[in-house]
């Protein structure tokens, strides 16, 4: 009997076991949303953790029986992990067989002296920032974030509960600060749950965001975003999906007004 390595073991679930709820969804976003055309190269952004793993195994099997040529570059920025955090990264990489290219930066020491007490909005933007430097320098036109299903819905209630405004994650957008490069979210209608499912069931020992905050786990606005979806999800079942659908169905002639690039506009002015 023909013995399967682990790559190839977790391969085969993403064309059968997980296919529904995991590959065809990672299909259906990059058809849906137009996220991928031939020769594109991309750099796929690894930060150790569960769904970047994933998104990486996806961009594989999509390149070996996908429709479409391109190429990829597995990115893993290092913002100053831990030794023995970097060390389970390069090991489950080594056993999915993702060749990552590591580039060090210093993100955690910078964002935690400049903000020592919210040092998260900080050090996400700057982590941002220098994937898209190397994305550039590596000679990539998209830069692939392992952002899923409710990541989207989450930032779509910050945004409206801490930001007052109606804004929500998109599956792609143009960088402002480096030309010609696109960030693109192909997981970007892939729940959490069956993230999680996978992950377990291949008992991939991902790793965390790896600084001091998420060692103290202390709350954060995100976590109280999720803890209300999930407790609305108990009460009323398409709670999830109506909240992502709203961003796609928002009704021009029911609404105040909009804000483009800054400036405010006003429906009411037509009355």
């Amino acid at each position: 009997m023909r013995e399967f390595s682990f790559d190839q073991i977790v391969e085969r679930s993403l064309m059968k076991t997980y296919k529904g709820p995991l590959y065809s969804k990672f299909i259906k976003a990059i058809d849906e949303y137009k996220l991928i055309e031939n020769k594109d190269k991309i750099a796929v952004a690894l930060s150790g953790g569960k769904d970047s793993l994933l998104m990486a195994k996806l961009f594989q099997t999509f390149k070996k029986y996908g429709h479409l040529e391109f190429e990829l570059v597995f990115l893993t920025m290092d913002p100053g992990y831990a030794p023995e955090l970097l060390e389970r990264h390069l090991n489950n990489c080594k056993k999915l067989r993702i060749p990552s290219i590591v580039i060090s930066s210093k993100v955690f020491e910078v964002a935690y002296e400049m903000a020592p007490n919210k040092p998260c909005f900080l050090c996400a933007r700057m982590r941002r920032g220098f994937l898209y430097k190397q994305a550039e320098e590596l000679g990539c036109n998209k830069l692939a974030l392992g952002h899923h299903f409710d990541d989207v819905i989450e930032t779509t209630l910050l945004n409206i509960f801490y930001a007052g405004c109606f804004k929500t994650m998109l599956p792609k957008a143009k960088s402002a600060n480096f030309p010609g490069l696109q960030l693109i979210r192909p997981m970007y209608l892939i729940k959490e749950k069956d993230c999680i499912r996978f992950s377990n069931y291949h008992q991939i020992e991902a790793i965390n965001c790896g600084c001091k905050v998420a060692k103290m786990d202390t709350d954060s606005k995100r976590k109280e975003m999720k803890q209300l979806i999930e407790q609305m999800r108990k009460k009323y079942k398409n709670t999830d999906i109506n909240i992502f659908r709203a961003a796609e169905n928002v009704n021009i002639n029911s609404i105040l007004g909009y804000v483009d690039e800054d400036e405010k506009h006003s429906f009411m002015d037509e009355y």
